[in-house]
């Protein structure tokens, strides 16, 4: 599970936080998205290295990237003055990483952080490059092209789902299992908005590709989020569920590059649509 999950948190690093940041308005973020191989190269070196000194060090510097990234939240809101849903999307997506790279760190280090396994600390980190970021960040821009009652719900949604998927890791398992049935419903509305809205409307009829990227980003996440409820219900009622060794390679792995890569990707040829 170890190479799988370091794969996908590379995945993250490398591509889909830089890719989704030149889907945000460029004033402000534009210089730490030119700098950020400077933060994510030695956060995924430190990945593959053995607990210690070392990736210690390295998650530290990609730990502090993301800190500089979630300092854009305080000075959006002083810009914009806003809190339209989309707007919360993207500073949930702002804010998101910062969790990653504080777990990345403790993990590193071999730290219980809050009394948590390591195990889950090291989960923590492509839950919310993924969950945190891109989810909010697709969902908001959902919400800009959707702009309706449905997108408005899967832009606030998706980052009270994660939030309250993150209060759970301190409550417990069925508060954990409240913020996964939050956060599934907000992904949901994402898939049928982009289904029956963006593939057709923003897309176009005669972009294929992009078409069928979307197509495959709202097909793959009816079934992830089925994973998760599936996994959140097994904890919260010892129900059979499936182990974490085979969430990160269903659940996990299709929504970094089903959904995920997809969506940003597809968003990315749409041209012209920032938050």
């Amino acid at each position: 599970m170890s190479v799988l999950v370091g794969l996908i948190v590379a995945l993250g690093m490398l591509v889909i936080v830089p890719a989704g940041l030149r889907l945000m308005d460029s004033e402000g973020t534009a210089a730490l998205r030119r700098l950020w191989p400077l933060f994510a190269l030695p956060g995924a070196v430190c990945l593959w290295l053995p607990r210690g000194t070392a990736a210690t060090a390295l998650a530290a510097c990609y730990a502090a990237g993301t800190v500089l990234l979630a300092l854009h939240v305080p000075r959006r809101l002083l810009r914009t003055r806003s809190a339209a849903p989309a707007e919360i999307a993207v500073l949930t997506a702002l804010a998101s990483p910062s969790v990653a790279g504080l777990a990345l760190v403790a993990e590193r280090a071999g730290h219980r952080l809050f009394g948590f396994d390591l195990e889950i600390l090291a989960l923590t980190v492509p839950h919310f490059h993924f969950a945190g970021f891109a989810a909010a960040l697709v969902a908001g821009l959902v919400c800009r092209a959707a702009d309706g009652p449905a997108g408005r719900f899967a832009a606030l949604s998706v980052p009270l789902g994660t939030l309250l998927v993150l209060l759970g890791y301190f409550l417990d398992d069925r508060a954990e299992l409240a913020g996964a049935l939050v956060l599934t419903a907000g992904m949901w509305a994402v898939a049928l908005l982009t289904w029956r809205h963006v593939r057709g409307a923003r897309a176009g009829a005669g972009d294929r590709l992009t078409r069928a990227l979307l197509a495959v980003s709202a097909a793959v996440l009816v079934a992830t989020m089925l994973l998760a409820l599936s996994w959140a219900l097994g904890e919260a009622t010892g129900l059979p569920h499936p182990d974490l060794t085979w969430m990160a390679a269903t659940h996990g792995l299709g929504n970094a590059l089903g959904f995920a890569l997809c969506s940003v990707l597809a968003w990315r040829r749409l041209g012209g649509t920032v938050l």
